[in-house]
């Protein structure tokens, strides 16, 4: 078996795929006391928000804002997600440091979701590039194949399906690609398989993946990811977030858990995991109507833990 990597990054997407699943919205403040608390606690990646019509998600309307105070923090790297070519033109316009392209391998998931195939949303990356390209900008494109492993509409997903949008992505433009397991239908076995396989077509141009833990698999799916050579990890803090069209789901793999796994196996990712304990804790009171998961904040960490800080 190969070595783990020696550092994971983990890129926190609870502003985003968190708060845009749950009824509350959090103030703008509120927000940005986060993402700057979560980067006292050594996270170097946080995707702040989306840019879509503000009348579909209310909860994002100030991505903007958010996207001008993190590109304040030294060293930060800022995402967003786009949903089309006017929102890669606003992820642009703000100097997000890294867009994320939604691309569901099953049609039927990409129908609902997006109103598009997959293969339209591959051809809008290509108008991404061309629009990014003739701005000049530095902000990076990445292409995230969701219902890698299966859809709630459509069922089965073909990974050559995944495979084939993956090689699609990167020849329309994309500068990297993941991979998600929207719906949480994912299993150990079948998370290293597909990534070993990506790993063949794209090396080092797949960069993520993406976990759910609607079966109480995340943190096994990881393990499994990370065994195929994957180094960094989508997770929102607390376990928030889910899929709209994944009834029952719980959630994506918690950020505090995740932090806690690699740090007890030597893996440094850079986060101090009792200050990211304390900002749970803070988003725990923004947020008393919703439901947040995670399994550290109610154990919490052993007497046998040395908290590693070391940043990746």
């Amino acid at each position: 078996m190969p070595p783990f990597p020696s550092s994971v990054v983990i890129r926190e997407v609870g502003l985003r795929d968190g708060l845009q699943s749950i009824q509350t919205i959090l103030p703008t403040q509120r927000k940005i006391d986060w993402i700057a608390d979560a980067y006292a606690a050594g996270q170097r990646e946080i995707e702040v928000g989306s840019f879509v019509p503000a009348r579909l998600l209310p909860q994002l309307a100030d991505t903007a804002e958010l996207v001008a105070y993190a590109k304040t923090l030294p060293d930060l790297r800022v995402s967003v997600l786009v949903p089309n070519l006017k929102g890669a033109e606003r992820a642009i316009d703000s100097r997000a440091d890294l867009m994320l392209v939604p691309l569901s391998a099953s049609r039927a998931h990409s129908l609902a979701n997006l109103r598009k195939t997959p293969d339209e949303v591959i051809a809008d990356v290509a108008r991404m590039r061309a629009a990014r390209d003739a701005a000049g900008s530095k902000t990076r494109i990445e292409g995230g194949i969701g219902t890698a492993f299966g859809c709630t509409i459509q069922g089965a997903v073909d990974p050559s399906d995944v495979l084939r949008c993956m090689q699609a992505l990167l020849d329309a433009g994309a500068d990297c690609v993941s991979i998600a397991d929207t719906v949480g239908y994912a299993s150990p076995a079948a998370v290293r398989d597909l990534f070993e396989k990506a790993r063949r077509i794209a090396g080092e141009r797949f960069c993520c993946g993406h976990f759910h833990d609607t079966r109480g698999l995340a943190l096994a799916n990881v393990y499994a990811a990370l065994e195929a050579g994957v180094a960094r990890f989508d997770a929102t803090l607390a376990g928030i977030g889910g899929c709209p069209h994944a009834p029952g789901a719980s959630g994506n793999a918690s950020s505090e858990d995740l932090a806690f796994m690699l740090a007890d196996m030597g893996i440094e990712t850079g986060i101090d995991i009792e200050r990211l304990l304390a900002l749970r804790a803070k988003v725990a009171r923004w947020l008393p109507d919703e439901t947040l998961r995670g399994s550290l904040w109610l154990a919490g960490l052993p007497k046998t833990f040395a908290n590693h800080t070391a940043i990746a």
